[in-house]
Parts: C-alpha cells; sequence; structure tokens
C-alpha cells in the first residue's frame, strides 16, 4: 500500500514547518493557512479519519489535544481563544485520508464556518 501525503510527511520524506514532533504526533503549520496561526497535527500512525478510530486510541487521542493546547499557548492563543476543526468526508471538506486536527486563531473566526 502506498503511503497517504500526511503518513510520508510524518516519516520526514517530504519537508514541513515542524512546531512539535515525537514518536507518535507531528505538528506543523499549514502551507496553505486560514488565520494567522494554523497548525495541523497528525498521529505518525495512519488512520484515515475520526470514524477509524477505537477505544484502544483513547490514549493517542489524549496526547493530541495535549500537544495541541501547548502548541495554542505557544502560540499565544491561549488568552483569546483557538478552533480545533476535524473534518470527515468529502462533503465536509476532509482532502486528506489520514486524520488531521486544523488548530486556527490569532483573529476572531466566524460562525457558522461554512
Amino acid at each position: 500500500m502506498e503511503k497517504c501525503l500526511f503518513c510520508r510527511l510524518a516519516a520526514g520524506e517530504i519537508p514541513s514547518d515542524t512546531l512539535f514532533e515525537d514518536d507518535r504526533v507531528k505538528a506543523f503549520k499549514d502551507i496553505n493557512p486560514g488565520a494567522p496561526v494554523h497548525f495541523l497535527v497528525i498521529p505518525k500512525e495512519h488512520i484515515a479519519s475520526v470514524r477509524d478510530l477505537a477505544e484502544h486510541d483513547a490514549d493517542l487521542l489524549g496526547h493530541i489535544f495535549d500537544v495541541i493546547n501547548t502548541q495554542a499557548k505557544r502560540a499565544g492563543l491561549v488568552p483569546n481563544g483557538y478552533r480545533i476543526v476535524v473534518n470527515h468526508g468529502a462533503d465536509a471538506g476532509q482532502s486528506v485520508q489520514h486524520l488531521h486536527f486544523h488548530v486556527l486563531g490569532g483573529r476572531k473566526l466566524s460562525w457558522p464556518p461554512g
């Protein structure tokens, strides 16, 4: 099976503006930001989408949210807030079939999002 774009990015085969990396996750700046601060957090393990998560992924999800919160604080987003977006499927806008969390902030974000 060919590696998806984010699997290749997580493996270091594709360069990224990395904010954080450990053995389980990678956080990096979005190449097409939708806000002044826009980064993604991905698991290094290939999980196609939220529909593919299982109970045994609970620890991984906790770790992902720890990374999100730490990076949001480092980016100065905590005082005014930030948005975390996870898309599932084409109608929601998921363009890469690898679970990823968008973190956006640095400006007032409108609601509903789109």
